[in-house]
């Protein structure tokens, strides 16, 4: 900006010597050509008048009326017809000047005054739209707690009118088996009894996890030690499915406060459905970082990278939907689970999917201080 205003200011320098000298070195006999040069001296002074407002056009006229004067004085004496034409005319480059001046300082003004009422409005629109946000944040949040109050009270029923009948059937299926060897059909039809009431016995576990609370007592748990124990649980899985699974070392010991089990089965339920959707021959990379915050810990970030089928645009968004899924024999409550685990620790559960070229899930968790 300065130097815009330096170039602004030569050039209005030489536009006014260049038209002086044209004055001093003309003859007086040229008269035509005096009054064009004399008409030239209105551009400097508009030009700074538009440039530098009330004070540039006032500058610029008197600095020409300077510069005029002795051409009149010197070169016009003793003819008093033409040098009160041009006195005239001074005091128009100075009206000029000044009009032009005001006129340009009060667009600029009020050019300023509608870019700041252009800002406080783009302002107000992004508060309105953090504030929309936020209302069909808490919307969301509303319809998935009116779910969860549904849940609960399926839950208590589900867990008094069948749990307690599902373990006497498995029970007296497991003794009626004991008469039959392996290979016979009655073994064969008693066995599928109790695998069936055992899926159903896991169905209401999910139920009853979706409506307790989280624990209060939580303690410091190391996040690769977990992560260790789930790749464990499912390494016979992945070789079934000839899924590589891949576990990366953190830089960092990663820590958090929260409860180990829960966040054990909430990062089983990611890897479980992760292995269910890639194909044999496919991935699955599972690694944590520490990415640093405003907090001084700052957030302890787990990605689940998986290279299976991906999710479509139009499931996406309902994957953590208690009773949602796409799965025959799924209930829907997996993932649904998972993130009420991570939000109760204060984390936050993110995914990103392209389908064909798999699913990535990040876990961000606040993070503590290793000791």
């Amino acid at each position: 900006m300065k130097n815009q205003t330096i170039i602004r200011v030569v050039l209005l320098i030489l536009f006014i010597t260049a038209i002086s000298m044209l004055h001093y070195l003309t003859p007086l006999h040229l008269h035509y050509l005096h009054d064009i040069f004399q008409r030239l001296y209105y551009l400097p002074v508009i030009l700074s008048a538009i440039w530098f407002g009330l004070r540039g056009g006032l500058a610029c006229s008197l600095a020409v009326s300077v510069v005029y004067a002795p051409h009149i004085l010197f070169q016009w004496g003793g003819q008093l017809t033409l040098e009160l034409e041009k006195y005239l005319e001074i005091v128009l480059y100075n009206i000029v000047g000044g009009v032009t001046g005001l006129l340009a300082q009060r667009e600029r003004e009020r050019s300023i005054e509608l870019q700041k009422t252009a800002d406080g409005l783009e302002i107000s629109y992004k508060k309105l739209q953090e504030q929309s946000e936020q209302i069909l944040a808490i919307e969301e949040n509303l319809r998935r707690a009116e779910k969860l109050s549904t849940l609960g009270e399926m839950a208590a029923v589900l867990a008094h009118e069948i749990r307690n009948p599902l373990g006497s059937i498995r029970g007296t299926a497991e003794i009626l088996r004991d008469d039959y060897k392996p290979g016979d059909p009655k073994y064969e039809f008693i066995d599928i009894q109790i695998r069936e009431t055992e899926r159903l016995n896991r169905v209401v576990e999910d139920f009853l996890r979706m409506a307790r609370p989280l624990p209060t007592d939580m303690a410091r748990c190391r996040v690769q030690a977990e992560l260790e124990t789930v790749a464990q649980l499912v390494a016979n899985d992945a070789r079934e499915r000839r899924v590589s699974l891949i576990l990366d070392s953190p830089a960092d010991d990663l820590v958090v406060k929260g409860d180990g089990d829960k966040l054990r089965q909430a990062f089983l339920n990611i890897v479980i459905n992760s292995l269910q959707a890639t194909p044999e021959g496919g991935r699955l990379a599972i690694s944590s970082t520490l990415s640093r915050t405003d907090d001084a810990h700052g957030m302890c970030e787990i990605r689940f990278c998986d290279t299976g089928a991906g999710i479509d645009a139009e499931t996406l968004p309902r994957i953590f939907e208690p009773f949602y899924t796409t799965k025959a024999d799924g209930t829907g409550l997996g993932l649904a689970i998972t993130r009420k685990i991570i939000e109760g620790h204060g984390g936050s559960l993110h995914v990103e999917s392209t389908v064909g070229h798999g699913t990535t899930i990040l876990v961000k968790l606040p993070a503590l201080q290793a000791r």
